[in-house]
């Protein structure tokens, strides 16, 4: 990270403006490297200096990952002028421009939404080359049994003739209104949705619990957010990384 301004560095992280910065500096509470600093526009690199506010270290970080719960009835989006985001219910403390979700839910879909100012990391796991797994539970209206268990396993052909790579089904909850857990390495426009209603379904409820090996804190709630750590992010790409690997091997074998 090149160096910038103090009061850009320290307003970057979203837990203060540029002019809550400012009022620190100029109080003098804000040190680099041990020395105060009284000038908003001195610059430093955080890579290298150690920033200080009120005698606490700042730590600042390039980019921001944060894990969402999200509740039925918000939109998967930045902004929407008529609709509440899950933008809209990221804490301020962890507010900082750029936001966006890396994927999206349905409106009437909850659970796990990584929320992000990373567009690399974004791209890396949205990829279809990557086929990051995402897992779901779905609740049906109607009796699940083998056959549709099957049919995800060799590839749900869609109502329009589209044909879904092979997903994981496994019945957590039998009877009149089964609980199923969907795993799936791809992402069509409502598909979990489409693929049960192919088999002649329907999905009553749908919430995202995981994404590659990170599950949804549950302790969370509805709207509830909080950041993810650099080992709980290296989860969510761990699948990428070994199949990677995998490649990498075969292709040097003769």
């Amino acid at each position: 990270m090149p160096h910038e301004r103090i009061d850009k560095l320290i307003a970057s992280q979203g837990t203060l403006t540029r002019s809550d910065a400012r009022r620190l500096i100029k109080s003098g509470a804000v040190t680099v490297n041990g020395a105060c600093v009284r000038d908003a526009g001195q610059k430093a690199d955080p890579t290298t200096d150690q920033i200080s506010v009120s005698g606490q270290p700042f730590l600042i970080s390039k980019h921001i990952y944060l894990m969402l719960d999200k509740p039925a009835g918000i939109v998967s989006a930045s902004r929407d002028p008529k609709r509440e985001t899950v933008v809209d219910l990221v804490p301020a403390k962890f507010r900082r421009a750029g936001l966006f979700p890396a994927g999206r839910l349905d409106q009437d879909t909850t659970g796990f939404v990584l929320i992000t100012d990373d567009g690399d990391f974004a791209h890396r796991i949205l990829s279809p080359k990557k086929h990051i797994s995402k897992t779901y539970l779905a609740r049906l209206a109607r009796p699940a049994d083998d056959m549709l268990m099957d049919a995800f396993r060799a590839g749900v052909v869609l109502a329009d003739g589209t044909r879904c790579m092979e997903a994981g089904l496994r019945i957590l909850e039998g009877g009149e209104m089964p609980l199923a857990e969907v795993v799936l390495h791809e992402g069509k426009y409502h598909q979990i949705k489409r693929m049960f209603a192919a088999l002649g379904n329907e999905v009553t409820a749908l919430r995202r619990i995981k994404m590659g090996e990170l599950s949804l804190d549950e302790t969370l709630g509805p709207g509830g957010c909080r950041k993810i750590t650099a080992e709980e992010l290296a989860l969510i790409s761990q699948e990428q990384l070994e199949q990677d690997a995998g490649h990498t091997s075969q292709a040097g074998t003769p």
